[in-house]
């Protein structure tokens, strides 16, 4: 175990940031985790794209410092990672046939959906518009992490506008004390972000980022599935396709997220 640097920008935290080793130190790590996660700090962790950052998505104020942590508004909500598939239906109003089958193919793995939020969800994420990004990350450590902790609030680990962290010494460099816990897992694959599908405007399903997962793959679990960065022309159109309106969900996703909303 390790402290974060003291000599950093950000001299609000009371105590400095705590830094684990995932593989000699495992058990220790998971339980400082979890500890900061129950008292609404932030923790960093690995995933199977890119270092996240990660807070209780039902605490408000959590959610809050993780905006602030990287910099960014309210109107970027983050992704919410789970643990496992299942508990897709607690968060999410209703998951549309071509969704499920993506889940039952891809995850866990690098695909984030956006669905509609049920109105009894209890998430207070920033501007999502009654939605939610979802995605299970294909790494042992995080969900081991969620299982324990339950959903997070989980986007990349960097600062807006700066290259996504891949090394927790990246991600600590950025964030230092904001972090309370960084759980250090050695280098992750990315920095390939997510693909995020949109099912919230489209029942088939729209692509609002082209990630690990290509629309071939997709397409086959939701015919239905349209490419906005690649839409098909359109003869009868009188107007270019795609609108800016269109695309202002994805402007709002970064990798962790996908991290994601950005995931990773």
């Amino acid at each position: 175990m390790s402290t974060v640097n003291e000599a950093n920008e950000n001299e609000t935290a009371a105590v400095p940031a705590l830094c684990f080793d995932l593989r000699t130190e495992h058990d220790e790590a998971m339980a400082a985790a979890q500890r900061a996660v129950k008292a609404g700090r932030l923790v960093v962790l690995p995933t199977d794209t890119v270092y996240g950052v990660g807070a209780d998505p039902f605490s408000p104020q959590a959610v809050q410092e993780l905006l602030d942590a990287k910099h960014r508004g309210r109107d970027m909500p983050p992704p919410v990672l789970i643990a496992e598939p299942a508990m897709l239906p607690a968060l999410a109003a209703a998951v549309p046939p071509g969704a499920k089958r993506m889940v039952a193919r891809f995850w866990p793995g690098a695909l984030t959906l956006i669905l509609r939020a049920p109105t009894s969800l209890q998430m207070d994420l920033g501007e999502s518009g009654g939605t939610i990004a979802v995605r299970v990350p294909d790494n042992d450590d995080a969900r081991e992490l969620l299982r324990h902790t339950g959903p997070l609030a989980v986007s990349s680990a960097n600062i807006s506008g700066q290259e996504a962290a891949t090394t927790v010494e990246r991600a600590r460099a950025m964030l230092a004390d904001t972090v309370a816990v960084y759980l250090d897992g050695g280098p992750t694959p990315g920095p390939t972000a997510s693909t995020i599908v949109d099912f919230t405007k489209r029942y088939g399903g729209r692509i609002l980022r082209t990630g690990a997962i290509g629309y071939d793959e997709l397409l086959e679990c939701s015919p239905g599935l349209e490419d906005i960065q690649n839409p098909a022309p359109d003869p009868d159109a009188g107007s270019e396709p795609g609108d800016p309106a269109e695309t202002s969900d994805a402007e709002t996703l970064d990798p962790a997220e996908t991290p994601d909303r950005a995931t990773t």
